[in-house]
């Protein structure tokens, strides 16, 4: 397989790939190293951290429904502390995992079955039911969703009972989990709710039916009449090739290009369509020869996320106070487990603007060097570290302290020429203007050379 679509294979499905890993994979055929992609991601490593504080709590709590007010504050303190910890634990997973096409498939899940929850417990179930099934069956997927705690909360599942459905987990599960917007009717979502009434969970997050609020009777649901449940309505759906045309879109989107192919798209969704298998899915599309093509290498901008995720991949950097790693992720306009609303992340263009731009250019050199890197010809100093800081706590009012694993950087680019760097840290070509740039520059070392190369704008594509 070529060397530069084993790199465009791991920057879409990853965060890119090492030199030293490279070279391994460039002796394989395509089918291999796609093979080696899932092979690596078949187990299943649960994201978790210590919640058995809160759990212990919980134990005690087993009969009652309802948390005491002081019991409450109690675990939302700690879950507060508890989710930047899980937030910190999911970037660094995500930089390196072996299973990293599931890490980056969970990822996709999570910004399409949005979720949002206080509870550390269950926000953490939630996101591991994602990485769960983030490679299985779509139908069990969304069944699976659909009973977790957090999305019960988080969609009102919870409060929708016989007397008084609540139809806000069924329109959206039409409009943003499996349909699209007008392939329904108020009237399919008026009856859908009342098939998913019930749906409960208990303190501890595990799902919870309760027969007394359930709807019995018909319900008139896509032209078919009968006593639904929950799981019925799933089923219903699922026989529409709009809900396999549709998640295939968003996949596209995620990982192939911004721009819609439908003749690709349409070929997509017959191999989903067939049993819903994602597996089989993403084969499909990462073996296609124009998943390679010209037009869809470098052409993404890359998230938040795959940008700090990509700086961690190549130079490990971890952050001495983690709120920091939040406070960046905020800034640019990703945080995980905070999404902006049920609709997500738009993604795309929506990426970039005057302010996130200029963070962008700068993060590198602020997050893994000591000072700013030159812009100067030879003769001229760099902007030393006490002028970076007053600068940078002027525009965005923080500091970050960062420890770079540098020796990581080196043993893996160490049969790596200077010159050759931009083709293993750049997904597309570097313009003349940027070419005259770093031709001005002072190349004292790989180090240097690689900072200057994450300054450029063509790093923020992938």
């Amino acid at each position: 397989m070529k060397r530069k679509h084993i790199q465009h294979l791991h920057r879409r499905v990853g965060f890119g790939i090492l030199p030293t890993d490279l070279d391994k994979l460039s002796k394989k055929s395509q089918k291999e190293v796609v093979n080696s992609l899932f092979s690596s991601s078949k187990n299943v490593t649960p994201l978790e951290v210590d919640t058995s504080e809160i759990k212990n709590m919980f134990s005690g709590m087993m009969n009652l429904s309802k948390l005491e007010q002081d019991a409450r504050r109690k675990i939302q303190k700690i879950s507060r502390q508890k989710q930047i910890e899980l937030n910190v634990a999911w970037i660094d997973r995500l930089a390196v995992s072996k299973e990293i096409l599931r890490e980056k498939m969970t990822l996709f899940w999570a910004n399409h079955f949005v979720c949002e929850d206080n509870s550390i417990i269950y926000i953490q179930q939630f996101n591991n039911t994602l990485r769960t099934h983030a490679l299985g069956n779509f139908k069990d997927f969304v069944n699976a969703v659909s009973k977790e705690a957090a999305m019960t909360k988080y969609l009102n599942t919870k409060q929708n009972r016989k007397q008084k459905p609540n139809e806000n987990f069924a329109r959206e599960l039409m409009e943003l989990f499996t349909l699209g917007e007008g392939h329904y009717t108020e009237e399919d979502i008026k009856e859908s709710a009342k098939a998913f009434t019930g749906y409960s969970h208990n303190l501890q997050g595990k799902f919870v039916f309760r027969k007394r609020a359930y709807h019995e009777g018909e319900k008139t649901f896509f032209g078919k009449t009968g006593n639904f449940s929950g799981e019925d309505i799933v089923d219903i759906i699922l026989e529409k090739k709009q809900c396999a045309k549709y998640i295939c879109g968003k996949i596209y989107r995620y990982f192939v290009n911004d721009t819609i192919d439908e003749t690709h798209v349409n070929a997509m969704a017959n191999v989903f369509y067939k049993d819903y298998n994602i597996e089989s899915l993403m084969r499909f599309m990462l073996m296609s020869d124009w998943f390679y093509d010209e037009k869809n290498i470098g052409t993404k901008i890359k998230s938040p996320i795959e940008f700090i995720v990509g700086i961690k991949t190549l130079v490990p950097t971890e952050f001495k106070n983690p709120k920091q790693l939040l406070y960046i992720q905020k800034i640019l306009g990703q945080k995980l487990l905070d999404p902006p609303n049920v609709a997500g992340w738009k993604g795309g263009r929506s990426w970039i603007d005057s302010n996130t731009i200029v963070l962008r250019l700068k993060l590198p050199s602020l997050l893994i060097n000591g000072a700013y890197i030159s812009k100067a010809e030879e003769g001229q100093e760099n902007v030393d570290a006490e002028s970076k800081k007053a600068f940078f706590k002027k525009k965005y009012g923080r500091w970050f302290k960062t420890e770079t694993d540098w020796f990581y950087f080196v043993k893996h680019f160490k049969k790596v020429a200077l010159e050759d760097l931009d083709k293993h840290i750049l997904a597309c070509e570097i313009n003349n203007t940027a070419k005259a740039y770093l031709d001005a520059l002072q190349k004292v070392s790989k180090q240097e050379y690689c900072i200057q190369l994450m300054s450029l704008p063509e790093y923020q594509m992938c």
